[in-house]
């Protein structure tokens, strides 16, 4: 099934988002949620499953929803089509502070694989299914878990990531540690495993962790450098009900400012 061909325009820096322009008939599909905003004249309808099984019946309607539901996606999947005359915008925010990252997978052998939160929004066409790692150490010390999701088709996918996102091109044979939870997507010949720190002193006190994701050419490979799992622990680790304590918020009255304004709990 071919995409269909649509275009876009990346708005924003740390917070972005990316705006879709389609021609009649032409549709975007996205998880639930992170629709921004759109033209009249665009409709949503929810389906099951993934974007590419629509043609396959209801075994592969099944097979499709399935599969999310493996990677901890929802089993409903949200299409945006231009049912209106002329061409019609819809935008796709980024759900924390990162980067979009547009993806031809035309240009990629028609597969590219992601961690299983980065997909943000395609062309119609393209499908999201699971990629199991074949080695069993990717899976149960990979951070990302053993299921990754794959994108497969000839469409434009757009992908998000934390920070500021760099990718690498490996020529065959070169090879890459990544911090687990930094490494958001390869192409389909890059090799994937996973690799032991190696000094126990290291993997202790070293504050990275005891694996490393390891890839080789060749391919391309993206890397962010805010994972949201990094984020999100430092978040908690700083809310007063973890233990945590503001920092240059309080009043000039200090600690009994922050009684009376009921912050002390």
């Amino acid at each position: 099934m071919n995409a269909h061909e649509i275009d876009f325009k990346l708005h924003g820096d740390d917070m972005q988002f990316v705006e879709i322009e389609l021609d009649p008939g032409e549709s975007a599909i996205a998880e639930a949620g992170g629709m921004m905003y759109m033209d009249q004249g665009i409709e949503m309808e929810t389906i099951f499953g993934d974007g590419g099984s629509s043609s396959k019946g209801i075994l592969g309607k099944l097979m499709g929803a399935g599969k999310r539901v493996l990677t901890g996606e929802s089993l409903f999947m949200t299409v945006f089509t231009n049912k209106g005359m002329g061409k019609k915008q819809v935008s796709f925010a980024a759900p924390y502070p990162g980067k979009i990252i547009p993806v031809d997978l035309s240009e990629m052998g028609g597969k590219v694989i992601c961690q299983k939160d980065a997909f943000l929004c395609a062309a119609k066409g393209v499908s999201i299914g699971i990629d199991f790692q074949r080695k069993l150490g990717a899976g149960f010390f990979g951070g990302e878990g053993f299921i990754m999701q794959k994108l497969e088709g000839n469409g434009l996918a757009f992908l998000h990531a934390g920070g500021t996102i760099i990718r690498r091109d490996l020529q065959a044979g070169e090879k890459l540690r990544i911090d687990t939870g930094c490494l958001v997507a390869l192409t389909r010949d890059v090799d994937y495993s996973i690799e032991y720190v190696g000094k126990v002193k290291t993997a202790f006190f070293g504050g990275e962790g005891l694996f490393f994701a390891t890839v080789q050419g060749p391919g391309s490979v993206w890397i962010q450098s805010l994972p949201f799992s990094r984020l999100a622990d430092r978040i908690f680790a700083s809310a007063p009900s973890a233990g945590g304590a503001s920092k240059g918020e309080g009043s000039i009255l200090g600690g009994l400012g922050d009684f009376l304004n009921g912050d002390n709990r």
